[in-house]
């Protein structure tokens, strides 16, 4: 008896007030290129027709939601994000628990992370086919390194060939995911991203390597990246 293709499920946590962003109103809900960035994420995911529902951890009762057309999609569903990311991505793996097997893949994105393409999550999708564990996007680094010392003075200059720059979608096996950020938790631990969570319990995640334009919106000069790359994504057609 062949055992059955796992399923895959979105965790988009969108309940940060992103402070260093600075601003009145979430970064997700910033207009950028015509649409909110919420909106870009959200697309960008709903056209990865493998995957069965794409969680938001967030506050549902943001009237800002109402602008985001992406929610509308039978496939989209909002629940309440808790106090960290982690207790987030967390009560969107206790959300899909009753539906999600074990074994089934979950896809963890950055809700400010609008310019991923649907090229890469499909070649994080197939690279991770037959992964026991899981893996997720990273970038080269192209710079060169430093080691900076408390002090402000460097100690030594780094082999940026070992490094990446952890991107996301994240994806790894449900049930392993959430045993994972649960231990943290109940040890008093923030897991940074679900990689190193995935990393507390001594399993390896396999790197794949993705576009340097997968940024993260994180300051508001970032708004003006963001909105160049999409252009220039849209021109090359690779959305």
């Amino acid at each position: 008896m062949m055992k059955p293709s796992p399923n895959y499920w979105a965790i988009v946590p969108a309940a940060g007030v992103g402070r260093r962003f600075s601003a009145d109103i979430p970064k997700q809900f910033h207009q950028l290129h015509g649409e909110l960035v919420a909106q870009h994420t959200l697309a960008r995911l709903i056209s990865i027709t493998p995957i069965k529902r794409i969680i938001s951890p967030c506050d549902p009762s943001s009237g800002y939601w109402s602008r985001v057309r992406a929610t509308n999609n039978t496939r989209v569903q909002l629940i309440a994000g808790g106090e960290t990311r982690a207790r987030s991505v967390l009560n969107g793996l206790v959300a899909i628990q009753q539906d999600a097997n074990s074994d089934d893949w979950v896809l963890v994105h950055d809700m400010a992370r609008p310019c991923v393409t649907c090229m890469d999550i499909n070649k994080l999708v197939d690279a991770l086919e037959e992964h026991p564990v899981g893996g997720f996007l990273a970038a080269p680094i192209n710079e060169t390194l430093k080691l900076v010392a408390s002090d402000n003075n460097v100690t030594k200059t780094v082999d940026r060939t070992q490094y990446r720059i952890a991107q996301t979608p994240q994806m790894f096996r449900a049930g392993m995911l959430q045993d994972a950020i649960q231990r943290m938790l109940d040890n008093h631990l923030e897991p940074t991203d679900e990689a190193s969570a995935i990393e507390y319990i001594g399993e390896q995640a396999m790197v794949i390597e993705g576009r340097q334009d997968n940024i993260k919106i994180t300051r508001r000069e970032d708004l003006m990246i963001a909105e160049a790359i999409l252009q220039d994504q849209e021109r090359q057609g690779c959305v």
